[in-house]
């Protein structure tokens, strides 16, 4: 074979292998997010004023700053509005194409995109992630620890950590810096490891093999614990796809999806869209928040190396909705399949039994979801509604059998004022007529 014929049998091949593992058209073909009249899709817009005059009032008392809310109900964004600022140091107006540091909003995502692959036949959920990352081979878990010189004893584990923990929080990773036990932070800390976000030039393969060689908090499929496991999977995706973990979102489900605005660091023409993260001051006003042990401006300056997968991303109330509803349309969006409706069964289950401690929810493999208990209690939304939210203050819920998406969009940190996290999800209920 010549030179000429060789390089173009490459070029195929190579094109063969990204239409195979490209999304796929579906045979079914919902539109877009589009605007249209609450009254259209069985909302009230006089009922929906209520949860204006709500958000209005949380920004003249002083409850937050400013957020962006939208509804949307069967395909249809009925309310998208934004209310007070997004930097009120700088006296700027908040709008509705503002974009917001989704932090463990990121989770679902990456959980996402994990499915994806699963449903190629890459692996199976109950392989042990050693299988993939060989660093975690022989992993241990914590028995003693001396806080004078932060050294720990340790005993084997009893079944390796597998793929199906680390979706569930059960594998018994924790979360360095903002771990609920004080001995994982000091081991974290001293092992060097990047919990959340960076502006460091640290990739997550450098991070997670890292992770991989220090102690779990318990045994793994113990116990829920809130954990960097969806960051371990971040670099799983690289792994199985051999690409960057954020190329592969943005080819595999951003672009399919028309998530225009979703990404780990923001292109320069779109950064000052980023709202400030600010906190109350002494005067009851706000300001931006300092340094702590992140820099708030990391989606915009440093390194950009660090593409977190429980934490990482930036999107908008519109961009997340999207996402949203591909689920409510059982895996399909515009005409693209990103995942099959089977899949999404299987990911609504629960995957956590009774581990997972929210009362009137369980935990799938992206998402808690409200069971008959939590829609008994009211405000949740019905039997099967998935949801959760971020470290800045950021809340979502979609609820398919009302086919309706929610989106409250904050970015503030010492605050302790705020009731519209349960407040919006209530109010959208209501203003459903039909």
């Amino acid at each position: 074979m010549n030179q000429r014929a060789a390089h173009y049998l490459s070029v195929l091949l190579i094109a063969f292998t990204f239409q195979l593992n490209a999304q796929t058209a579906s045979i079914q073909h919902s539109k877009p997010l589009e605007n249209a009249k609450p009254e259209t899709v069985g909302m009230s817009t006089e009922r929906l004023a209520r949860l204006d005059a709500m958000c209005q009032s949380a920004v003249a008392e002083g409850e937050v700053p400013g957020m962006v809310t939208l509804v949307a109900r069967k395909g249809k964004i009925v309310f998208h509005e934004a209310y007070g600022m997004a930097d009120n140091t700088a006296g700027k107006k908040l709008e509705k194409d503002a974009i917001f540091r989704i932090a463990s909003q990121t989770k679902a995502i990456t959980s996402t995109a994990v499915m994806m692959l699963w449903e190629e036949g890459k692996f199976r959920l109950d392989d042990p992630i050693s299988k993939y990352i060989p660093e975690f081979k022989d992993g241990q878990v914590l028995t003693s620890f001396r806080y004078k010189d932060t050294t720990y004893t340790t005993e084997p584990v009893e079944q390796e950590i597998t793929i199906r923990h680390l979706l569930t929080h059960t594998s018994g990773i924790g979360y360095g810096v903002i771990d609920g036990d004080e001995r994982f932070k000091m081991i974290y800390e001293k092992a060097g490891i990047v919990d959340l976000y960076t502006t460091k030039p640290i990739t997550i393969e450098e991070n997670i093999k890292k992770l991989a060689k220090l102690p779990l908090h318990h045994q793994p499929g113990e116990k829920f614990t809130y954990s960097e496991g969806l960051d371990v999977l971040g670099y799983f995706i690289e792994v199985m796809s051999g690409m960057p973990f954020d190329e592969f979102l943005s080819e595999r489900l951003f672009q399919p999806l028309g998530m225009k605005d979703t990404y780990f660091y923001l292109p320069d023409e779109k950064a000052n869209r980023l709202v400030t993260v600010q906190g109350p001051t002494d005067d009851k006003g706000w300001e931006k928040f300092p340094v702590t042990f992140y820099d708030t401006d990391y989606p915009k300056t440093g390194a950009k190396a660090f593409f977190s997968g429980g934490a990482g991303l930036v999107s908008t109330a519109k961009d997340y909705a999207t996402f949203l509803q591909m689920y409510l349309n059982k895996g399909e969006l515009n005409g693209t399949r990103i995942l099959s409706r089977t899949t999404i069964a299987s990911m609504m289950g629960n995957q956590t039994k009774d581990l997972f401690g929210g009362e009137g929810s369980y935990y799938g493999l992206a998402f808690g979801v409200v069971s008959e208990q939590g829609q008994a209690a009211g405000g949740r939304g019905s039997a099967g509604t998935f949801d959760w939210g971020g470290y800045f203050n950021t809340q979502y819920f979609a609820d398919p059998k009302e086919q309706v998406v929610g989106i409250l969009m904050k970015q503030t940190q010492g605050t302790y004022k705020d009731q519209t996290g349960w407040k919006y999800r209530l109010l959208i209920g209501q203003a459903i007529d039909d």
